[in-house]
């Protein structure tokens, strides 16, 4: 069953949904079984990160449609931004 981004947002209230937003760099490294990709979008700074069990084609170019929440994560005792991404598809 396919998620509707509405019906995601209705029961989560910190869940942000973006239409048409143009990837400038994709990432993809390896942890364990898991496939990290770090995702950078046009105009933010923050990146979008999601775990995958496979290796995606790049994005870098693409127009991508997105369901995140932002997330703190600390890295060498420093608190970064970031946004978990829950749904990500080709706009």
């Amino acid at each position: 069953m396919k998620s509707d981004p509405d019906k995601l947002l209705a029961r989560h209230s910190t869940l942000v949904h973006s239409d048409e937003r143009k990837v400038v760099s994709h990432v993809q490294r390896e942890s364990g079984e898991w496939f990290i990709n770090t995702v950078l979008i046009d105009d933010l700074q923050v990146p979008f990160r999601y775990k995958r069990k496979r290796r995606y084609k790049s994005l870098v170019g693409a127009q991508v449609n997105l369901t995140y929440y932002p997330a703190i994560e600390t890295v060498a005792g420093v608190d970064l931004e970031v946004m978990r991404v829950v749904r990500i598809r080709r706009a």
